[in-house]
């Protein structure tokens, strides 16, 4: 039987953050374009602190994580795996976002979704996204990831 060979992955989160009826964008460095806050995971960092992590140095903004929308999983080049977990978050207070560029981003804003459409986005499947999220995209339990320390 031939032996089967692991797939080296990549995990990366992503941040919808509501308030009411605006979402947290993000201006990003590397094409001046709007993106949901959005980063790698590192070494021994869970899922979840990912995702606050990467949403506070892009933004500015402290966040709850209230469930997840999506996972998805792609074979990227050179046979490496990408999973992407997107969570629903809030702002854990009124701050508002950070508008000084630093080395994360530009800065970040609170914009609706007749706003959004006249920004430019890094990836037009970001708009599809936030509408679903307007209209009651299922939310899953944050639960449905366990993570646990293997020591």
């Amino acid at each position: 039987m031939a032996r089967r060979r692991s797939v080296p992955t990549r995990y990366v989160v992503q941040a919808v953050v509501r308030r009411g009826n605006s979402f947290l964008l993000v201006l990003e460095r590397k094409d001046n374009k709007w993106h949901l806050p959005t980063g790698r995971v590192e070494h021994n960092e869970s899922l979840f602190d990912a995702a606050c992590r990467e949403t506070l140095e892009e933004s500015g903004i402290k966040i709850r994580l209230d469930g997840i929308l999506r996972i998805t999983r792609s074979l990227r080049r050179r046979g490496v795996a990408r999973v992407s977990v997107v969570f629903l978050a809030s702002p854990l207070d009124n701050k508002p976002p950070k508008i000084t560029p630093d080395s994360e981003s530009l800065g970040a804003a609170w914009v609706t979704l007749s706003e959004i459409a006249d920004l430019p986005l890094r990836l037009e499947s970001t708009r599809d996204l936030l509408e679903s999220v307007s209209a009651g995209r299922p939310v899953y339990p944050l639960d449905l990831i366990y993570e646990w320390e293997i020591r």
